[in-house]
C-alpha cells in the first residue's frame, strides 16, 4: 500500500480560476477573529473568511489533486457540545487529503494536511487518528530492529530539512516493553505527523505557495508510504480513536 488518497469532511468547493495564493487579509481575518470571536463578527465578515480564506484553499486544493487526491475542507465552526470553551469559531482553517484512497469508512487516518491561520501556514502529513488494530500493527514492526532503523532515518531526514516530528504518545512504555527495549521512544507512539510552519510572508500570495505544499508533501512521502505499508487500513468500527488531523 502506498500513500495516494481521498478525503473526508467536505469535498472542497470547484475553483474557476487557478490558485494565486492567500492574500494578507487570510491572516488578517483570523487575528481579529480571535480578538471578537462572536457570531455577529463573524456574519458580519463571512463574505472575507470566504473570499480570502476558503476559495484559496479550495484553489489549493484543486491544484494539488493531480498528485495527492481530492481534498476535503474543514467546517469553520467548532464542536463545543462537550468542551468548556464555547467559542464557536476555529481559529485555523484546515485542508485534508486522505492518503491510502477509500471512503470515509474505510479511512485509514493517514493523511496530508494544510492549514492557515493568524499565525501564517502550516503544511504537514502524517498518521493522525488510530484504531486499536493498527496500533498492534505498528508495534509489532517496531519490535525489531530493521523497521525501526527505517523509520528513523525517515524522520531524520525530514527534521533535518526543517520539519517537526509530533503524534500522540504515551508517557510511559506499552504495556509488556521493558525499560531498555532499543526502540522504546518509537513504540510509545500511538499516532505520528511531521509539520513545517511559517509566518505570513509574501510567497504566500503568489502561487508559489502551491509549489512549496507541494514540495513539502513530496518529501514526505517516503514516510507516508512506510506509515502506510506498516499501518495499513484501520478498524471502521475504532477508526479515531485517538488523535485528529484538524486539531493541530
Amino acid at each position: 500500500m502506498t500513500a495516494g488518497g481521498a478525503g473526508r469532511d467536505r469535498p472542497a468547493e470547484s475553483s474557476t480560476s487557478s490558485f494565486a495564493g492567500f492574500p494578507a487579509e487570510a491572516f488578517e481575518f483570523y487575528e481579529q477573529l480571535a480578538a471578537d470571536p462572536t457570531k455577529s463578527w463573524w456574519e458580519a465578515h463571512k463574505a472575507i473568511y470566504l473570499r480570502a480564506v476558503r476559495e484559496p484553499l479550495a484553489g489549493l486544493g484543486a491544484a494539488l489533486a493531480d498528485e495527492f487526491g481530492p481534498p476535503k475542507l474543514f467546517r469553520p465552526y467548532r464542536d463545543v457540545r462537550f468542551s468548556k470553551d464555547k467559542t464557536p469559531y476555529k481559529d485555523h482553517q484546515g485542508m485534508y487529503v486522505e492518503a491510502c484512497g477509500g471512503d470515509a469508512a474505510e479511512a485509514s487516518g493517514l493523511g496530508w494536511y494544510v492549514q492557515v491561520s493568524a499565525g501564517g501556514l502550516m503544511v504537514a502529513g502524517g498518521w493522525y487518528q488510530s484504531s486499536p488494530d493498527q496500533v498492534a500493527r505498528y508495534r509489532a514492526a517496531l519490535a525489531t530492529a530493521a523497521p525501526a532503523e527505517r523509520l528513523a532515518g525517515l524522520v531524520q531526514a525530514l527534521t533535518d530539512e526543517g520539519l517537526t516530528l509530533g503524534g500522540d504518545r504515551l508517557k510511559s512504555r506499552p504495556r509488556g516493553v521493558p525499560a531498555d527495549h532499543p526502540n522504546v521512544e518509537w513504540l510509545r507512539f500511538r499516532t505520528m505527523y511531521v509539520e513545517r510552519r511559517w509566518e505570513p510572508a509574501a510567497w504566500m500570495g503568489t502561487p508559489d505557495a502551491s509549489d512549496q505544499v507541494r514540495r513539502q508533501w513530496r518529501a514526505m512521502r517516503p514516510l507516508m508510504d512506510w506509515l502506510a505499508e506498516v499501518v495499513g487500513p484501520g478498524d471502521p468500527a475504532h477508526a479515531g480513536k485517538t488523535g485528529g488531523q484538524d486539531g493541530l
